[in-house]
Parts: structure tokens; sequence; C-alpha cells
């Protein structure tokens, strides 16, 4: 699966996670998980998306979330 990361701007915010809430993590479906952390073992790129979004991170593998640490692990 492709997963686009994005920092969290509004970390701290009403329904947006703590303020050490600094990633959003969207899965093909639109699917936004909020973390702490993001680790990523594979291959990663930036990219602009047809809509002008511009992503920091773009990778594809499989998503382990831990929930106890706040963080996402992409293998």
């Amino acid at each position: 699966m492709r997963y686009r990361i994005r920092f969290n701007k509004s970390a701290g915010q009403p329904g947006r996670g703590t303020e050490l809430h600094k990633w959003r993590v969207f899965d093909d479906d639109d699917k936004e998980f909020i973390c702490k952390h993001v680790k990523i073992h594979t291959v990663s790129y930036t990219a602009v998306d047809s809509n002008g979004k511009d992503w920091n991170i773009v990778t594809s593998g499989d998503m382990q979330i831990d929930r106890e640490n706040s963080t996402i692990t992409i293998l």
C-alpha cells in the first residue's frame, strides 16, 4: 500500500492529537492516522499530487501501528 505523510501543523488543536502528535499519515483510501513518530524502512520520496498538495514523504509498504508509543512503522 502507498502512504503519504505530512507534518501535522495543527497538532494540539481539537481532534488533531496533542502537541507531540507531529505526523499525519494517509493510506490509499485517504484514511488518516495521527501519530508522534514515523519510522520508514522503505524507499521514500517527496511529491506533489495532481491537486497541487505537497507531501513531505511518500512511500509504499506495510504499516505497523504501535499505539502504546504512538509510532507508525512502514516496512
